[in-house]
């Protein structure tokens, strides 16, 4: 938070009344011409301001006041502040320059093409726009709507890439993803109940048959026989 002096007029008046510092010096202190100081004091200007005491709000030692009279050379300085209050950032439409007004209803038409996901406020913060453009944008009801093309708000320098980026990711934190366009491989659960049966890799259970494996023992063993007769 910038350190100001609080009220420099109504300061200017009671420095007038009790103290015997000079036009300038008061005039520097409060950020007043010193012609404007003159006409304080001459009871020409001012007249129905009360003055405020610097030092009950803090903004001025009496010694610092003690020094100024005796030197018409210095000048006073504002007193630290004992709390410093952080300045709150003010919401709102982003501020867009003059010569970039004109780009703003194709921004918001690419943003609502191929962002639908983002709301309006968000659109908002983006390009720096009111909701009831959006959406008459959004319903095809601009005044300009048959002469709008949409294109890329970061290509026009309303917002950067980064701020696209975050409403998006803003926009989307929550949902199920988008399903897959196009041909995809398909799970292993159905691929293998797709598999023809001839395809399909026997089992060993399957291959091996006991009929037909003690068949052929004995049909070994009676050829076996017959050589050695």
């Amino acid at each position: 938070m910038a350190n100001t002096l609080l009220m420099p007029k109504a300061t200017a008046v009671w420095l007038v009344d009790n103290t015997a510092l000079s036009f300038e010096q008061i005039a520097q202190f409060c950020t007043l011409h010193p012609l404007e100081v003159k006409a304080i004091a001459d009871g020409e200007s001012a007249q129905g301001i009360k003055g405020m005491d610097p030092i009950m709000t803090g903004q001025l030692t009496r010694e610092e006041i003690a020094r100024g009279e005796r030197d018409q050379n210095h000048r006073l300085k504002l007193s630290e502040p004992k709390v410093r209050v952080p300045e709150s950032k003010r919401k709102g439409p982003r501020y867009t320059p003059l010569s970039k007004r004109q780009d703003r209803p194709n921004a918001i038409l690419w943003l609502v093409r191929n962002h639908p996901e983002l709301k309006d406020a968000q659109v908002s913060r983006l390009v720096g726009t009111t909701k009831s453009t959006i959406e008459q944008i959004r319903e095809r009801k601009h005044w300009n709507s048959s002469n709008l093309q949409p294109m890329d708000p970061v290509t026009l320098g309303l917002c950067s890439q980064i701020d696209l980026d975050l409403e998006v990711q803003r926009a989307s934190s929550g949902k199920q993803p988008a399903a897959p366009a196009g041909d995809t491989l398909l799970p292993a659960s159905l691929t293998e109940r797709l598999t023809p049966e001839a395809a399909r890799p026997k089992r060993d259970d399957e291959e091996l048959d006991a009929s037909k494996v003690f068949a052929k023992l004995s049909a070994l063993k009676g050829r076996t026989d017959d050589d050695d007769e």
